[in-house]
């Protein structure tokens, strides 16, 4: 029996820690440093995602067979680089690997060298340089800040005053801090967006089934970007041709690239993809799972995940299988996301555990569970049918919304508007 040891503090490692959980190969999850309400699959362990040192010493005198690594800030940083040279088994992507995500500039880069296909850009570490090419091109365009930004760096202009005020705000400006001092400017596409989720070991590529994500703020995709306000699994209204395309010429293709530049990538690789006129574009990567996603993506997963990363890192094909249900979840947000938000609501009478409520940040106080973060809560249920899945969750809403949280009554539409069409 296996002990895993999860890094992070989200409703990703939340749905991780009870993924895990129930493997029949796994006698204990521990997760650093976690929150208030992870306690329910895992054993919270307090030491910083970012102090290694720590966390290899506790992975050593507990015997962890495996560490997975959630969130982007700990991979980016050298964490596998770290557990690996001290012998212990972790399945994340090296330091240099994560550039694929660690630097939008480096990823547009690889695509371009590779052929992958992606919107066309221009990268800029000088402002004056990147005022004039911006002023040459048409809107709506996209402005990505190079750097991590907590899923929040991308703006969306939709006129060249805004445009350019954004381009200042986030070159001159600190809008996102050092992540913003380097950017890609890129062409809007259109179309229909998806995520897709493979686990990676050299060349070999596996992948999971599809979701799709709601990053605007409020319903009808209006607001600024956030961090993902809700998911859905399956996408049924995509047609599978899709996803082989995006396997076939991006994600086996950048698997290969990144082998052939010296810096192979183990671990979970997140395509973000535009299915547009001209075929799958791909929109970024991220070097981990993605969140919300996972929390809905995992659920449905009905092979063991344990098994299936033992598999992938002996480089044995692993069977991944999934449920036939529809799962879908619910973002509930602090007031004033993904600006200054409202802090330490009140969740003390809350009694949903996972998988009906996935804790994205929250902490356990004197008076009990409060608020701890942007995003707070991910409320998710499954069906026969979407439709279903959406009327379960939101009526779990209904049973728990308070003061101080919103959320979009929207998420799952765009499907279901297609099944009426």
């Amino acid at each position: 029996m296996a002990k895993v040891l999860v890094i992070g503090s989200g409703g990703r490692e939340h749905a991780l820690c009870y993924k895990f959980a129930q493997s029949p190969y796994v006698e204990q999850v521990y997760v650093a440093n976690g929150n208030g309400g992870m306690d329910d699959v895992a054993t919270l362990v307090d030491i910083d995602i970012l102090d290694f040192e720590g966390l290899i010493a506790f992975a050593k005198e507990n015997k962890i067979d495996l560490t997975f690594v959630g969130p982007e800030i700990p991979l980016c940083a050298g964490i596998s680089d770290a557990f690996q040279k001290a012998g212990l088994s972790i399945f994340g992507p090296t330091q240099a690997a994560s550039q694929l995500e660690g630097s939008k500039c480096f990823a547009k880069d690889m695509m371009h060298k590779y052929n992958i296909p992606t919107a066309k850009y221009a990268s800029f570490d000088d402002y004056e340089k990147a005022s004039v090419y911006l002023s040459n091109q048409k809107c709506p365009i996209v402005l990505k800040a190079d750097g991590l930004a907590a899923g929040k760096g991308v703006i969306i202009a939709t006129t060249m005053e805004e445009a350019q005020k954004s381009l200042k705000d986030m070159m001159c400006n600190d809008l996102f801090k050092e992540a913003g001092t380097s950017l890609v400017i890129e062409e809007y596409l259109e179309g229909e967006e998806f995520s897709l989720f493979a686990f990676v070991n050299g060349k070999d590529v596996y992948p999971m089934q599809i979701a799709q994500d709601h990053k605007r703020a409020f319903d009808h995709d209006q607001g600024l970007n956030t961090g993902g306000m809700g998911a859905y699994t399956p996408v049924a209204h995509l047609p599978q041709s899709a996803v082989d395309e995006a396997m076939e010429k991006v994600m086996k293709p950048i698997a290969e690239a990144m082998v052939l530049e010296g810096m192979p990538y183990q671990g979970i690789l997140y395509g973000g993809f535009m299915l547009t006129d001209e075929g799958v574009k791909t929109i970024e990567f991220n070097c981990r799972f993605g969140d919300p996603e996972s929390e809905v993506v995992l659920q449905a997963m009905t092979s063991d995940l344990y098994q299936t990363i033992m598999d992938v890192m002996d480089h044995k094909e692993p069977v991944i299988t999934f449920s036939k249900e529809a799962f879908l979840g619910v973002v509930l947000a602090a007031e004033g996301y993904p600006q200054s938000y409202q802090k330490n609501i009140d969740l003390s009478d809350l009694k949903l555990t996972s998988p009906a409520c996935f804790h994205m940040g929250t902490k356990k106080t004197d008076k009990g569970l409060v608020s701890s973060g942007g995003r707070v809560l991910f409320i998710s249920q499954s069906a026969p049918t979407l439709k279903e899945a959406k009327q379960k969750t939101y009526a779990l809403i209904d049973e728990i919304k308070r003061e101080g949280l919103f959320y979009r009554s929207d998420i799952g539409d765009r499907e279901l508007s297609k099944e009426t069409d």
